[in-house]
């Protein structure tokens, strides 16, 4: 076996290509567009590298074919808010074969130490953490735009390497062609009839005000539960919303009020993976034609649900009980929708499972976040789950 760092366009392109090589006869994997992962590796687009570094490895067997590829990375910013300096792996592709990923996991681990490094997180993203984060255990089936899928031996390489749970997650389904539970629909009735409450859906004529109050609750509601919270920027949600533009429905993007101030959001896209499963990662012209031809033939019939999101002092309102409610008139209008999936809610955030399983969601996939400490004998911690469940 050999190991090539990427560090051209030749070992871009096999970077790339490895993905499709391990998933060539997975009926499920949907291979992410190519431009999306170059931009999380191009310091021109990621603003991460404002505060880290990258370096990625492919790697060939004795006859030159692709057999995995692995990313490592250092936030700065984060890392050293730890109990020991935390860089991270991500992007690992590989064969069902112990000696291949532990060569993967061994180079990572070499470059984290040399740059100061005492454990690595994985499989996670350089970036904001909605996407490409997580490991897949359980719920093998279609995965939803920037989700974590991958080989269910993924878990046994991860676990005999050595590396344990920091934290689990759930991700959630919701069947939307059935009726609403009767309490969920008094409740959203009671609250959007209560004085000083106010729900508005996003619009492209008032995308920065919209923009920011949605920046404003992020950060307000993820800092009261997670530790080593990095604030969210309003760039990020511009080139978010730039990017998904061409499929976004304003009526997907809502903002809760009381008295005017903001309280709480919800965020959802259409599934862009239900039309990227046709395109293998590619968008030359005849793709966007493609492209154009399955958005118009509402080839999207399954929504992902983002985020959702309650600052503290307005929990338990029967907030989030009113989002779905004005998003079950939305599809009522929409009537191709059939179904959403909600991204995953990790165990640190009981509040919000309970919220996911009162509005009627199902769990049907499970993740796992790992770490792994490169001093094996120090105690190792999980990631402090609240006691109130």
């Amino acid at each position: 076996m050999k190991l090539h760092k990427v560090c051209d366009r030749k070992t871009e392109k096999m970077f790339l290509d490895t993905a499709r090589v391990i998933y060539k006869n997975d009926k499920n994997w949907v291979c992410p567009f190519d431009n999306d992962i170059k931009a999380v590796f191009d310091p021109s687009k990621n603003t991460y590298f404002k505060h880290g570094k990258v370096e990625r490895w492919v790697l060939t067997d004795d006859n030159n074919h692709l057999t995995g590829r692995i990313a490592a990375f250092i936030d700065f910013s984060l890392s050293n808010t730890y109990d020991q300096p935390t860089g991270g792996v991500g992007f690992f592709e590989c064969i069902n074969d112990r000696e291949a990923a532990f060569m993967l996991f061994d180079t990572s681990r070499e470059w984290l130490k040399e740059h100061g490094m005492e454990a690595m997180d994985g499989p996670i993203n350089f970036g904001e953490t909605d996407k490409y984060w997580g490991l897949l255990v359980n719920g093998f089936t279609h995965p939803s735009f920037d989700v974590p899928y991958n080989h269910h031996y993924y878990q046994e390489l991860f676990e005999s390497y050595g590396f344990r749970v920091y934290y689990k997650m759930e991700g959630f389904h919701l069947d939307i062609t059935k009726p609403l539970p009767e309490r969920l629909s008094k409740i959203a009735e009671w609250i959007l009839n209560k004085p000083g409450y106010e729900f508005h859906h996003f619009t492209w004529e008032e995308e920065e005000k919209y923009i920011k109050d949605f920046v404003t609750v992020f950060n307000e509601a993820w800092a009261s539960f997670k530790e080593h919270f990095e604030p969210l920027e309003p760039a990020y949600i511009h080139e978010v919303l730039r990017k998904a533009k061409p499929i976004v429905d304003e009526e997907f993007i809502w903002v809760a009020y009381f008295e005017g101030k903001p309280i709480a959001i919800y965020l959802m896209f259409p599934d862009l993976n239900m039309i990227l499963k046709h395109l293998n990662g590619k968008l030359g012209i005849i793709d966007m034609i493609k492209f154009m031809w399955l958005k118009k033939m509402k080839t999207m019939t399954r929504a992902k649900g983002m985020l959702m999101g309650v600052i503290p002092k307005y929990q338990n309102h029967g907030i989030e009980s009113a989002f779905i409610y004005n998003l079950q008139g939305v599809f009522e209008l929409k009537k191709h929708y059939t179904e959403i999936e909600f991204s995953w809610v990790a165990d640190f955030n009981p509040k919000m499972r309970k919220i996911f399983i009162a509005v009627g969601c199902v769990p049907v996939k499970n993740y796992i976040t790992y770490r792994y400490l490169f001093d094996r004998i120090k105690e190792y911690k999980r990631y402090p789950i609240p006691e109130e469940v």
